[in-house]
C-alpha cells in the first residue's frame, strides 16, 4: 500500500478542488522561498517584515474572499488554506493577513457605503493600505458590551474618545475600523491616520507575535465626518460578526502550526541518535509523535467540514467556537511537547517550535479565551448562559 502523507493522514488534499489545491501550492511555495529564510531573524529581533507585504497581496491573499474590488473571489476553504500555509511560517504573518481581510475588509465591504468600499477595499487589497480593528479595550477584552469607547454627534461629524489595546497593525494601519458606542448603541467607524487626536503608539517588550506589529490606540476628541461611519454596522453584533470571520481563519492557521512543530519533529527524531539508535526508534518517540498526527488530522477535519458549512451558507457561530477552541489547544500542546522533544535546541529559534509555542500563547488568548469558547459551546448546549 502507498504511504500515508504525516501531516495528511485522511489525504484531506484529495478532498480540494481544483482552485483549492492550486491557491495551497501557491501560498506554500511562498512560504518556503520567502517566509521561512527570514522569520527567524524577524521574530528575533521583533520585526514586522513588511518586505513580505507586496508578494502577499501580490497573490491575491489580502481580502481573498471578496468579489470584485480588486480581490480575488475565492471560497472559504482557499482561505482556509491560505491561513493554514500563512501561519506555518509564522502566526504573525498570519494575523497580519487575518486582520486586512477578516477584520477591515469584510466589515467595509459588509456594512460600509459605496464610496467606502470603492475608496478603501482595492487600497487593502493592494497593500498599498494597511488597516486595524478596533475592538478589544485595556479594562477588559472578553467583554465587548461593556464597551468605554463613545462617540456623540457634533453637527455633521462625530466625536470620539476613549482607548483600544491590543491591536494588531496598529502603528503602521492607514486606516482603523474602529468601534464606540453611542446614543443608539455601538456603532463603526473608519478613522485614517493622521487624525487629529488619533494616536497609535507600538506595544513593546512582547514575547509572543515577536513579528508582528501590536499597537494601542488612543482617541481624545477624534473628529470624523458621518461620512465615515459604516451605515450598516448597527450593535454589537456587527464587530462580532468580523471576529467569526478571523476566527474562522485561526481555526486553520494553527493546523500550519502544528504541521510545522510535526514536521520538524519527524525530521530530528529520524536523524538524532541517542544510546545507539536515532530517536525515533523509542516507543516513547513514536507514541508521541503519533498523538499529533491524530490530533492534527482531527482538527484538519473539523476545519475543512466548518469550510464547506460555510460556503453552504450554513455556519454557526458555536461552531467556530468550536473548532477555535480545539485547533489552537491542540497546535499549543503539539508546539510544547515538540519543544521538549528537541531538548536544549528546542529553546533555540533555529528550530520552529519555540516560536510557534510562544505565537500560540497569544492565538489562544485573542478572538476569544479558550474559556469564552467553552463557555459559548456551554450556552449552546443548555440554553444558559454563565458569562
Amino acid at each position: 500500500m502507498k504511504s500515508l502523507n504525516p501531516l495528511d493522514l485522511y489525504d484531506i488534499r484529495s478532498e480540494l478542488d481544483e482552485e483549492e489545491a492550486l491557491v495551497q501550492d501557491t501560498v506554500a511555495r511562498f512560504v518556503d522561498e520567502q517566509v521561512l529564510p527570514i522569520i527567524g531573524e524577524a521574530f528575533e529581533n521583533s520585526r514586522f517584515p513588511a518586505e513580505l507585504v507586496p508578494g502577499v497581496a501580490e497573490l491575491g491573499l489580502l481580502g481573498s474572499s471578496i468579489d470584485g474590488y480588486g480581490c480575488a473571489g475565492l471560497n472559504s476553504v482557499a482561505y482556509g488554506l491560505i491561513c493554514q500555509e500563512l501561519e506555518r511560517g509564522d502566526s504573525g504573518l498570519r494575523s497580519f493577513v487575518s486582520v486586512q481581510s477578516s477584520l477591515v475588509m469584510f466589515p467595509i465591504h459588509a456594512y460600509g457605503s459605496d464610496e467606502q468600499k470603492e475608496r478603501w477595499l482595492p487600497a487593502l487589497a493592494s497593500g498599498d493600505a494597511i488597516g486595524c480593528f478596533g475592538l478589544t479595550e485595556p479594562h477588559g477584552g472578553s467583554d465587548p458590551s461593556n464597551m468605554k469607547t463613545r462617540a456623540r454627534r457634533d453637527g455633521d461629524d462625530w466625536i470620539i474618545d476613549g482607548a483600544k489595546m491590543w491591536i494588531t497593525n496598529g502603528s503602521i494601519a492607514d486606516v482603523a475600523v474602529v468601534w464606540a458606542m453611542t446614543d443608539e448603541g455601538v456603532r463603526g467607524f473608519i478613522i485614517e491616520k493622521g487624525t487629529p487626536g488619533f494616536e497609535a503608539p507600538k506595544i513593546h517588550h512582547k514575547f509572543s507575535l515577536r513579528a508582528s506589529v501590536t499597537s494601542s490606540l488612543f482617541f481624545d476628541g477624534v473628529r470624523v465626518p458621518a461620512a465615515n461611519r459604516l451605515p450598516g454596522a448597527e450593535g454589537l453584533k456587527a464587530p462580532l460578526s468580523c471576529l467569526t470571520q478571523a476566527r474562522y481563519g485561526i481555526t486553520w492557521g494553527a493546523i500550519g502550526a502544528a504541521q510545522a512543530c510535526l514536521a520538524e519533529l519527524l525530521e530530528y527524531t529520524s536523524s538524532r541518535e541517542l544510546f545507539g539508535r536515532p530517536l525515533n526508534h523509542n516507543q516513547a518517540i513514536q507514541l508521541r509523535l503519533a498523538d499529533m498526527a491524530r490530533r492534527i488530522t482531527g482538527a484538519q477535519l473539523m476545519s475543512l467540514r466548518l469550510g464547506r458549512l460555510k460556503d453552504a451558507g450554513k455556519l454557526h457561530p458555536t461552531q467556530v467556537s468550536v473548532a477555535k477552541w480545539n485547533n489552537v489547544r491542540m497546535a499549543i500542546d503539539i508546539a510544547r511537547d515538540c519543544r521538549d522533544m528537541l531538548g536544549g535546541a528546542g529553546i533555540s529559534t533555529e528550530f520552529s517550535p519555540i516560536r510557534h509555542m510562544l505565537n500560540l500563547e497569544s492565538v489562544i488568548t485573542y478572538e476569544g479565551t479558550e474559556s469564552v469558547h467553552q463557555l459559548v459551546v456551554g450556552k449552546e448546549l443548555t440554553g444558559v448562559n454563565a458569562f
